[in-house]
């Protein structure tokens, strides 16, 4: 067997795919979530490349403590080196191409504290958004009801809610 240099690593819910290519196949192959440190731990140091998710931060801190070199590339770059109908073993091959590219962008491993952090203002963005458009239900409602309880097919705009998003042309 050769020398694996380059992986591509496909992350799905439960079954991750993994491809290397070095000219010629060398591995294309279907992991349970359970072996792959296991998969990785037998192999020699090499480049893996993953698309960047909230999970992949997670797997690229494991590889990189068994002594992988992990990089993390946007879902948006990967997409062309995808060479037929999307799939997993599809795209763990475009992912082994894409990180061998000299021009590639890649994504820095975020910490677990820098994805909390994240996660928190994400949140907090939610909020907000979910907030601004309850004063304009309930005023709607009482109109409604003073209309004597007449419903309406479409949702009530809000002036407050089209004031925060931005236009079509923005």
């Amino acid at each position: 067997m050769q020398a694996v240099t380059t992986i591509g690593l496909d992350i799905a819910k439960s079954v991750f795919q993994v491809h290397d290519a070095t000219g010629n196949v060398v591995i294309r192959r279907q992991l349970k979530r359970r072996y792959v440190l296991a998969f990785f731990q037998k192999l020699a140091p090499c480049v893996v490349g993953i698309e960047a998710c909230a999970t992949s931060h997670h797997w690229s801190r494991e590889l990189k403590a068994l002594g992988h070199t992990v990089r993390l590339m946007p879902p948006a770059y990967v997409k062309p080196y995808v060479k037929r109908q999307k799939n997993d073993a599809a795209d763990a091959e475009a992912i082994c191409e894409a990180v061998t590219r000299t021009n590639m962008r890649f994504v820095e491993t975020k910490t677990p504290e820098q994805q909390s952090c994240l996660m928190l203002h994400r949140t907090r963005h939610l909020f907000i958004r979910q907030q601004t458009p309850a004063p304009c239900r309930r005023r709607f409602k009482r109109q409604a009801a003073a209309r004597g309880g007449a419903r309406v097919s479409r949702r009530a705009r809000c002036p407050a809610a089209d004031a925060e998003s931005p236009g079509p042309g923005v």
